[in-house]
């Protein structure tokens, strides 16, 4: 019997991974142990200094990694699904037995840039180094100090299952030699200052690619064409922010901004999801920032700088035909008008938890693959980083996969009626559900 074939694949890639890395890292040096130091004094470093460090962690999205569900701030423990086991994020406080209470500014400095622990061992690119190597010297210095000025936590730490060869940590210098580049980031001299501030933020701090690009068979990210061409993590989609983008309005610098910065946009909808924690982290930077980060992300969309009359007449016009439900699907509209409607269908009965954006104008709903809808069935909207927007319960405990795959079946039918239908969309409910299973209880 022959094995399967995405079977078949990663154990090639493995094969490759480990001749491969194996041979480059017998010519990488030894990178060894940087001595422990004292904790560093909470009044060491000024105000100003923290408080910069501050932002250059919301920028970084530090605490969206390193915190799991409902636990302290920074302290670790958050599991991330890879195809090659799961990893847990390690305990940024400084504490000195379980955190970095014990790491000197170079040590710190190393792992960011070069993916190296302290104690010389390699850590993995999930923990994206590869794109913390462009931040600058001062925004490094002022990340530690914040982080050193923070009240330490003690965790224990989890273990992480890899599969072999992936869990041989001294592979990864290989992996370094292969796919990594230490260069800090270098403006564009023929692009405007605005351009590369925001592509220091997005390329670096905010490693917006480590999720939004495809990975190759070793886990290493894409460029060129595939570059913010999308991705999947954690069994959510990233959508593509370049111009492969599904979304049925064309984004416009004007939306990416709103969107980005106060996690609702007019025309697309509200931040949810993995995005959610991002935006929350984005709404403490400076205004100028996340105009910065707009606007480099609408160049590698090519999109204008605003909503075009035509995009505004095309939203209007795709609102106005899914009003009425034209599917012919009994189960998933039945489910919908008990469930949904009350706030995704205008009845003209005053509500207080309407939602702001018409599905109709829904990116996940255009998506060739249903996996954020079925994740948002499953465990709700949470839009609490959005002032006046309301939650969307979940309905894992209460709907059947057959139910969450009827009712986004005839999502996709009524409000994306241009798009062709999702297929097996049962079969990924289910593969879907356990984590959701698992937080059920668990979750605010």
């Amino acid at each position: 019997m022959k094995p399967p074939r995405s079977t078949k694949r990663r154990w090639l890639a493995a094969a490759a991974f480990t001749t491969i890395a194996g041979t480059a890292a017998m010519a990488w040096p030894w990178k060894g142990a940087i001595a422990p130091v004292s904790r560093p004094a909470a009044n060491l470093y000024s105000a100003e200094t923290i408080e910069r460090g501050r932002l250059v962690a919301a920028a970084g999205d530090c605490a969206a990694c390193h915190t799991t569900e409902g636990g302290v701030t920074n302290a670790g423990g958050r599991g991330f699904e890879t195809p090659f086991g799961t990893l847990y994020s390690t305990n940024i406080t400084p504490d000195e037995a379980t955190g970095i209470g014990q790491w000197s500014y170079a040590a710190f400095e190393r792992a960011m840039r070069h993916g190296i622990s302290r104690d010389g061992s390699h850590l993995y690119p999930a923990f994206p180094y590869t794109a913390f190597a462009k931040t600058s010297d001062a925004d490094l210095q002022a990340l530690y100090a914040y982080l050193m000025a923070q009240p330490p936590v003690s965790t224990e730490k989890k273990a992480n299952a890899l599969t072999f060869p992936f869990s041989v940590r001294s592979l990864m210098a290989g992996w370094n030699t292969l796919y990594h580049d230490a260069t800090p980031f270098q403006p564009d001299p023929m692009q405007s200052e605005l351009y590369n501030r925001g592509a220091y933020l997005a390329e670096g701090l905010g490693h917006c690619s480590a999720c939004h690009s495809p990975r190759n068979a070793m886990g290493a990210e894409k460029s060129g064409e595939a570059y913010f061409a999308g991705a999947f993590v954690d069994g959510w989609e990233a959508p593509p922010l370049n111009t492969l983008s599904r979304a049925p309005i064309p984004w416009s610098e004007t939306s990416l901004y709103d969107y980005l910065r106060h996690g609702e946009s007019e025309l697309h909808g509200v931040a949810s999801g993995p995005m959610a924690p991002v935006v929350a982290g984005l709404a403490e930077l400076p205004e100028y920032d996340v105009r910065a980060i707009a606007h480099y992300v609408a160049a590698q969309m090519q999109a204008p700088t605003a909503n075009s009359d035509t995009a505004v007449a095309d939203a209007t016009q795709r609102v106005t035909s899914a009003a009425v439900s034209s599917t012919e699907m009994e189960a998933g509209e039945r489910l919908f008008e008990g469930a949904c409607a009350a706030c995704h269908a205008d009845s003209g009965v005053p509500t207080f938890s309407r939602a702001s954006t018409n599905l109709a104008l829904n990116t996940n709903l255009h998506s060739d693959h249903p996996d954020n809808v079925i994740q948002s069935i499953l465990g709700g909207v949470h839009a609490e980083h959005v002032p006046g927007i309301g939650s969307m319960p979940g309905f894992a405990d209460s709907f059947s996969n057959t139910q969450v795959a009827d009712l986004t079946t005839y999502l996709r039918a009524r409000f994306a009626p241009d798009k062709a239908p999702w297929q097996q969309v049962k079969q990924r409910s289910a593969d879907l559900r356990q984590p959701h299973h698992n937080n059920s209880h668990s979750s605010p």
